[in-house]
């Protein structure tokens, strides 16, 4: 058993059709037939949703899909038409709603990966191979592959976990032209995003991608990238300057959240079907928070500004020589007092106890 610790109930909007809760997003259909995909705080981990939010991280997803989709045109196109908030939704949906074309989605995840982590190295050690691609003796944990390569994975439901299969059985499944298309545009498309990370000292080690159809005008179709794309959430980054093969690397998603479940701190056996995993404690959401816009800020070079619920997230170029910015909100939350607030800044702390880059705080009133 696995899926939400705690489901959440959708936010009924005038002339919106809820469609869909997934892990992190809810999806809805407006009058247009346009669809609306509005991204929340949520997270996972072991495939369940788990019941504790970290704050602004919907906003920080949704503007840097934004950011990569505006340096992957070229490529290949994307599904967002606007970033407008729709009528009657609530102020909170500004900075993480974006309005897309409806397409013919294809039911496969797009995995590239450069690098041997994750699932591909416990088939590695297995097998020696990934996804039935064969690979060279010897390599370890956050080994560097001889080249990218396409590893898909079937598309679960919320609570159940993706099934990597061989490029053959895609090719079964939705044809040999469509999976050569995917596999070229997936390489392509992670081939120019690891340049961009490298050049900002970053290792993109994989990430993966979905694709739709849709129309192209001329009797024909085309394909479109869709849903999130770059992300921390749908992609390992590893700080360049500390990589090192044979260890788990340090990174910028949320693998400390799942160390931390792991763990015997957080009281659950993750091996136990029936029980849930627990709420995150404020020291590890602080710390994931941080993470999502420290990941923003060095993949764009943008210093992250988020305004107080309901006013969105914009950016601005962060000063020469300025340092990442690590947690530069923390929103007055429905709820939260003041003394909730000054009991973040011993979090700061922490942080750069643990060697994390100074931080510049900013509380909204």
């Amino acid at each position: 058993m696995s899926g939400f610790v705690e489901k959440p109930v959708p936010v009924q909007v005038p002339g919106l059709i809820h469609l869909h809760t997934g892990k992190v997003r809810d999806l809805y259909r407006d009058e247009e037939g346009r669809l609306v995909m509005v991204a929340s705080d949520r997270t996972s981990a072991f495939d369940w949703v788990l019941p504790t939010e970290i704050p602004d991280k919907g906003r920080i997803l949704t503007q840097l899909s934004l950011w990569w989709f505006d340096r992957l045109t070229d490529l290949v196109p994307n599904h967002v038409l606007s970033t407008e908030v729709p009528v009657g939704a609530p102020a909170d949906w500004a900075g993480r709603t974006l309005v897309c074309r409806s397409l013919d989605m294809l039911p496969v995840e797009c995995v590239a990966r450069g690098y041997l982590a994750g699932s591909g190295l416990e088939e590695y050690h297995r097998s020696r191979t990934v996804c039935g691609i064969a690979l060279p003796p010897g390599l370890e944990d956050g080994s560097e592959l001889p080249a990218p390569i396409f590893t898909p994975a079937l598309k679960a439901e919320v609570g159940e976990h993706d099934e990597n299969v061989p490029y053959e059985e895609v090719a079964r499944r939705l044809g040999a032209e469509t999976a050569t298309l995917l596999r070229q545009t997936t390489v392509s498309v992670y081939g120019r995003a690891q340049e961009i990370a490298r050049d900002r000292g970053i290792i993109l080690a994989d990430t993966k991608f979905e694709f739709g159809y849709e129309p192209d005008g001329e009797g024909g179709r085309r394909l479109v990238l869709a849903d999130e794309v770059l992300t921390p959430d749908s992609s390992r980054f590893w700080p360049a300057d500390e990589w090192q093969p044979g260890r788990a690397q340090v990174s910028y998603d949320k693998q400390f959240i799942r160390d931390y479940l792991s763990s015997p701190a957080s009281g659950w056996d993750r091996r136990s079907e029936e029980v849930p995993p627990p709420a995150l404690p404020e020291e590890i959401v602080e710390r994931s928070r941080a993470k999502y816009v420290e990941a923003y800020e060095r993949l764009t070079g943008l210093r992250l500004e988020l305004t107080p619920a309901g006013a969105g997230a914009c950016s601005r170029p962060r000063p020469a020589g300025a340092l990442p910015v690590q947690a530069l909100l923390v929103q007055a939350r429905p709820g939260m007092t003041k003394g909730a607030l000054f009991r973040v800044r011993p979090s700061v702390l922490l942080e750069r106890m643990t060697g994390f880059e100074p931080a510049t705080l900013t509380l909204a009133r």
